[in-house]
């Protein structure tokens, strides 16, 4: 999830020695409001799910509708609108039974309605970020490139409450993807109503989730989930519901927590973090997000070189970065893929995948390396331009990161911080010689991250390619795909390849801190997809 990761970035910034010194480890005020107020670091962009690509758009549709399943606790899915479903023997079909329930229109929400939504999602007419999601639903791809008509999308309502989808292939990571926006009913009437804009404010839309949202104008900076009680489950949403208030500046957000306007705030940088160490308000998430550095080879030939590509690596001491320069509670890189996100046999991906190759400190060794690279590829020098968000942590990242590199000889190494959509855009222009970019899971299977940078992949800008690598990825979502342990065993390997020829440079794994007031209880983080659920929350001073 491009986009996701870098909203996260984006809520890091700058923050204030003065502001700090008076905020101390108590909570300070807490509101006695019935709703629970939070902070949000970036502005509503949609309300269709179709079109949604980041985490606020995510966190408010998460909350305000509902997919056949919903993510729970430990990277497992659980009944949403669908009560039941069964797969086929060969992986191929699933059957999804769903359960009586409404929109809050008072209609009721039938299986047509995910159809309705899922063929919205792939029409090309839609021009949906995600409706790559669904390249294993049968003839996704050839709507895509409108080849085959909408009405041939492998999904089918049998009845108003059965729904049969068939794939072309098994994709054992199918009832993560259900539980995403992208795959959320849609009601056609509704849609049709309101044209082009569907979806671009509140009052646009009707709502199948526990709330719904009120408030939003399009371009203002609030809004409310207030609750549904046309949900199915409305019985046991114990709170009148949630404010969002955008609030870019971290230390104006973190003065309103401690007055008490805000009851969950983002902690931006290591001061903020350093203040609420000791507090129990303190929730630091563990995000299935990785920084790295990708290196174009095209425009610099010099990268296609693997001993130039692993000094680079080897002479980044990451330990000092995420404790010195971070300290939010961001880890070190153990690989490409995020740790706690996937298990088989107990035992972590990374675990299983456990090379040290491409995420170790050896200065020594880096110079070694680096002279053999620059010999190999006939230089006595190299001059590169290391690319990254203005953000404060981007900016002191690539400072960090300047400084370390510099310390191979001949190296000269000039950092650039630009506004993300002008990073992203010359990203994918192939404009830059190194990038510090992110990827942060969209479901908790290792695919996520390793389908990127199989050669010719849409987010690999760098233009690494191996053809091993591609033929384990290939694997593992073709002729292993219904094999758990060769699956596994591919996608290990894979992670290997790309580690050992580094490939990319993984330098850490996200943290995400947050204070919240002790009022609330009950908020579900979620590492992978959508960001959290509220549904359980449950207020002490209401």
């Amino acid at each position: 999830m491009k986009l996701k990761s870098v909203v996260k970035l984006g809520a890091v910034g700058a923050a204030s020695a003065i502001l700090l010194a008076a905020c101390g480890n108590n909570s300070g005020k807490e509101s006695t409001s019935k709703l629970v107020n939070w902070q949000q670091s970036a502005n509503l962009t949609t309300l269709d799910a179709s079109k949604a690509t980041d985490n606020t758009a995510f966190g408010t549709l998460n909350n305000s509708n509902e997919g056949l399943l919903m993510s729970g606790e430990n990277n497992t899915v659980k009944p949403g609108v669908a009560e039941s479903y069964n797969v086929s023997k060969d992986g191929k079909t699933y059957t999804f039974n769903l359960r009586h329930s409404k929109w809050s229109n008072g209609k009721p929400v039938t299986a047509k309605d995910f159809v309705y939504g899922w063929q919205r999602t792939v029409n090309p007419k839609t021009a949906s970020q995600y409706s790559y999601l669904f390249d294993h639903v049968q003839n996704a791809t050839e709507i895509g490139k409108n080849k085959a008509p909408l009405s041939s999308l492998g999904v089918k309502a049998d009845g108003d409450y059965k729904l049969v989808v068939n794939l072309t292939k098994p994709q054992t990571y199918f009832k993560y993807l259900v539980a995403m926006a992208p795959f959320y009913p849609q009601n056609e009437s509704i849609v049709n109503k309101y044209g082009s804009s569907y979806g671009t404010n509140s009052n646009n839309m009707i709502y199948n989730g526990p709330f719904k949202v009120t408030g939003w104008t399009g371009t203002n900076d609030s809004w409310k989930l207030v609750k549904n009680n046309d949900y199915w489950n409305a019985k046991n949403i114990k709170f009148d519901g949630v404010k969002f208030n955008v609030q870019k500046d971290p230390n104006t957000a973190l003065n309103q927590y401690q007055t008490g306007s805000l009851d969950v705030d983002t902690l931006s940088g290591k001061q903020q973090v350093n203040e609420f160490k000791n507090s129990k308000e303190l929730n630091s998430q563990k995000a299935a997000t990785t920084f790295f550095i990708e290196m174009n080879e095209k425009s610099n030939p010099a990268f296609k070189n693997t001993n130039i590509r692993r000094a680079i690596s080897m002479a980044i001491d990451r330990n000092q970065l995420t404790q010195d320069v971070l300290g939010d509670g961001s880890t070190p890189a153990v690989g490409y893929v995020a740790p706690g996100m996937s298990k088989r046999n107990g035992k972590d991906f990374t675990e299983a995948a456990g090379t040290k190759t491409g995420v170790s400190y050896n200065l020594a060794e880096a110079k070694k390396l680096w002279a053999k690279g620059l010999k190999e590829t006939g230089k006595k020098s190299l001059n590169v331009s290391l690319l990254s968000d203005d953000t404060a942590a981007g900016k002191s990242t690539t400072e960090f990161l300047q400084t370390a590199l510099q310390k191979l000889p001949n190296l000269k190494v000039t950092s650039q911080n630009i506004p993300f959509k002008s990073r992203l855009s010359r990203s994918q222009n192939g404009q830059f010689d190194m990038v510090i970019t992110a990827w942060g899971a969209d479901f908790p299977d290792p695919i996520s991250f390793l389908s990127l940078f199989t050669s010719g992949g849409s987010y690999n800008n760098g233009d690494w390619s191996n053809k091993e690598y591609d033929a384990l990825v290939n694997n593992a979502e073709n002729a292993d795909a219904n094999n758990a342990s060769k699956r596994w065993d591919d996608l290990v390997n894979a992670e290997k390849i790309l580690m050992s020829d580094q490939g990319i440079i993984p330098i850490y794994h996200q943290v995400v801190p947050r204070v919240i007031k002790p009022r609330v209880h009950g908020i579900q983080f979620f590492p992978t997809g959508s960001p959290y659920n509220l549904r359980d929350i449950t207020l002490s001073n209401k």
